[in-house]
């Protein structure tokens, strides 16, 4: 029995994390590829384990199976260099009119069928409604390059990097479109599939999968949220979201409950404070959240291990809200 909790503890500690009851989450910083030697003093802090770094497919793919990791390579090597972790955040969604950050053969080859449809989002609190893209996962053809690329990822990265998390679940097209054979039901099971690829591809570093809302569901009308978490405790698949909101109405329908349900059954939950996240204010105070409601709440209802904060976050630049 000695032996065998012996072993459970340096499995942990090789991951990079070793969390006991009671810890309060971790810090890291969320940022885009090429800043970081502009935030160095931020990831120099004591107080931050690593980086969280968004790069879109375009970015790693250029052309069809020519991939470009430099970026990744250059980050690591770079944060390693400040014994810093790197979490990398594989990008496929987007949130802005001229972000279509897929290859071109994605979006021209007839197979693909425009490899993108129109998605609405409405970045934080009092924001204006805005126009983005995401990527037809549900198209096998367009799902089955994302999964090369996942592959080819791994083949690099797997034990070097600490994790890689696949975006929100979160999308907000027009269901009564056709938008190239969507339907909710696809669209929830590529999620899965493209987790379940992910998993077996990276057998060392951890894989995590924002969740936060399904298209067509609300209050698990769908059983997809629940169907999830349930496979993410199975298959030892880490869950987190792009939005720590305190008791926030719509998050209370739909993810926060499962992340409560299953605190401690999952082998990371990761989330973040990112720039719209900055923008909510909390009702009884009537001002922004602060630093320490944000990880009261993180840690003691959602079950937070990792907080992955916005450069933007004010106690990272030296004050406090």
């Amino acid at each position: 029995m000695k032996e065998a909790f012996k072993a459970l503890k340096l499995g942990l500690l090789f991951f990079g994390f070793y969390f006991s009851m009671g810890q309060a989450p971790q810090n890291y910083i969320y940022t885009s590829s090429g800043d970081l030697q502009n935030i160095e003093k931020m990831i120099a802090r004591k107080d931050i384990g690593g980086v969280q770094i968004v790069y879109n497919w375009r970015s790693l793919e250029t052309s069809k199976d020519i991939y470009d990791f430099s970026g990744i390579e250059n980050d690591l090597k770079y944060l390693t260099s400040l014994d810093r972790k790197l979490f990398i955040q594989l990008q496929d969604r987007f949130f802005e009119p001229e972000a279509r950050y897929v290859p071109d053969y994605i979006l021209n080859e007839k197979e693909y069928t425009g490899g993108l449809v129109p998605q609405y989002d409405n970045p934080g609190e009092n924001k204006p409604i805005g126009n983005g893209w995401v990527t037809q996962q549900w198209n096998p053809a367009v799902q089955k390059r994302y999964q090369k690329l996942i592959a080819e990822l791994a083949k690099k990265f797997d034990g070097k990097i600490e994790g890689i998390n696949l975006p929100e679940t979160a999308i907000d097209i027009d269901v009564k479109k056709d938008n190239a054979g969507f339907s909710c039901d696809r669209y929830f099971q590529a999620e899965l599939d493209n987790l379940k690829f992910a998993r077996a591809a990276f057998k060392k570093s951890y894989v995590l999968q924002y969740v936060n809302f399904f298209p067509c569901e609300w209050e698990n009308d769908h059983q997809y949220m629940s169907r999830l978490f349930e496979f993410a405790a199975k298959n030892n698949i880490g869950l987190g979201g792009p939005d720590i909101v305190p008791n926030k109405n719509a998050q209370m329908k739909n993810s926060y409950p499962f992340f409560n349900q299953y605190k401690g059954k999952l082998p990371l939950v990761a989330m973040a404070v990112q720039e719209p996240t900055l923008t909510y204010k909390n009702p009884k105070t009537r001002k922004p959240f602060t630093k320490e409601e944000f990880v009261e709440y993180a840690e003691n209802y959602l079950g937070v291990n990792v907080i992955f904060w916005s450069i933007e976050t004010p106690w990272l630049k030296g004050s406090d809200f």
